[in-house]
């Protein structure tokens, strides 16, 4: 019993001395900092290809060949054909016409010649050169009007071949094979994934705070990246009173998906700003934790304004350059010991605690 009372006043000594020699907790910082921020808004937007485009008959026709949905193309490939049996025929019937055309023209040309040197010897009178050179020019003519038409039916068999303007990707078959189609009739969608826009409408009040080049936030379902605004569109109707903005994107989203972009309601201005993760939000309001020189945490209660991505407007004890803690914070306390870690993981050369040199060890378990 004794050996039991011992040994349980032992622990009881050494408790306070583990709470006293137990590590500070170790905490990130970031320094606040001098910020240009303007306020914003959300507005709505959808993803859409740069190239997109639906495909017609140029022809009238049967449909005998048609790419299926989800075929991806390259720029000139075949995705939709129309039967050219026919027009195959006209251009055969048109060849046989010319091969006569020209046989009748260079039999013209000689007959022409012979007729001229007959008439030089008094053989041959001249309305019979005049007649053979009157037929041997409409054989010219008529061989020329021959060549255009065949030209024109080429042309018409090489539009039976519906062919992809640009790569991408078949994502609408609308008419289907066997189907007679006539001219402008649509026949399929072809949209290139890879060449991707946000378009957007926001109230024309805000038009002069955006500009070309600008880099906004689009928030895309929860995927969150910045894009370059291309062009800025003001769109001209009265009713609406809204303009376009149109910002490329790097990134696979697929083409209809919803995107909010964040866009400036007003001039820029210079805020004292901290990282949102800063924040520290309780009963008593909203604070940050200011680390002290000597390494302490002070609590300072802050009200917050203009947030733009990671950072926030904050006004309160801080100033620029105060270390304020971004990891670690939730459970501290004011006036607290910390162990100081620049965000990133390595320790602050700043911070005083951080050269005190390592804790007291630990005593030794009493033995019973």
């Amino acid at each position: 019993m004794t050996r039991t009372i011992v040994a349980a006043a032992g622990l009881m000594l050494a408790a306070p001395l583990w709470a006293q020699f137990g590590g500070e907790p170790t905490v990130e910082v970031a320094s606040a900092e001098q910020r240009e921020m303007a306020p914003t808004m959300q507005v709505a937007g959808t993803v859409l290809s740069r190239s997109d485009a639906s495909l017609s008959a140029e022809v009238e026709g049967r449909l005998v060949e048609v790419a299926d949905v989800g075929t991806r193309v390259a720029a000139g490939d075949v995705v939709a054909r129309i039967e050219d049996t026919t027009l195959q025929l006209r251009v055969a019937e048109l060849e046989a016409e010319i091969n006569r055309g020209e046989a009748r023209l260079q039999f013209l040309d000689a007959e022409l010649d012979r007729v001229q040197r007959l008439a030089e010897t008094n053989l041959a009178a001249a309305s019979q050169i005049d007649q053979t050179r009157s037929e041997r020019d409409m054989a010219q003519s008529d061989l020329a009007v021959a060549r255009a038409r065949l030209a024109q039916l080429q042309d018409q068999i090489e539009r039976t071949r519906v062919r992809a303007p640009f790569p991408g990707v078949v994502v609408e078959r609308v008419a289907r094979m066997g189907e007679r189609v006539g001219i402008g009739a649509r026949i399929l969608r072809l949209v290139d994934p890879e060449s991707l826009e946000v378009v957007a409408r926001a109230p024309l009040r805000y038009y002069r705070f955006v500009l070309p080049g600008d880099r906004l936030i689009v928030d895309a379902e929860g995927d969150v990246f910045e894009a370059p605004l291309r062009t800025v569109v003001s769109v001209g109707n009265e009713e609406l009173h809204v303009f376009e903005l149109r910002l490329d994107i790097d990134r696979p989203l697929p083409v209809g998906q919803t995107a909010r972009v964040t866009i400036p309601t007003a001039d820029l201005r210079e805020v004292l700003a901290v990282p949102r993760d800063a924040l520290v939000l309780r009963g008593s309001g909203t604070a940050v934790f200011v680390i002290e020189q000597d390494g302490t945490a002070r609590r300072a209660t802050v009200s917050t304004g203009i947030g733009q991505g990671d950072w926030i407007e904050v006004a309160g004890p801080v100033q620029a350059g105060d270390r304020i803690v971004v990891r670690g914070n939730e459970r501290l306390r004011d006036g607290q010991q910390v162990e100081v870690r620049i965000s990133g993981g390595e320790p602050d050369p700043d911070d005083d605690s951080a050269m005190a040199g390592p804790a007291p060890p630990q005593p030794d378990a009493v033995s019973p």
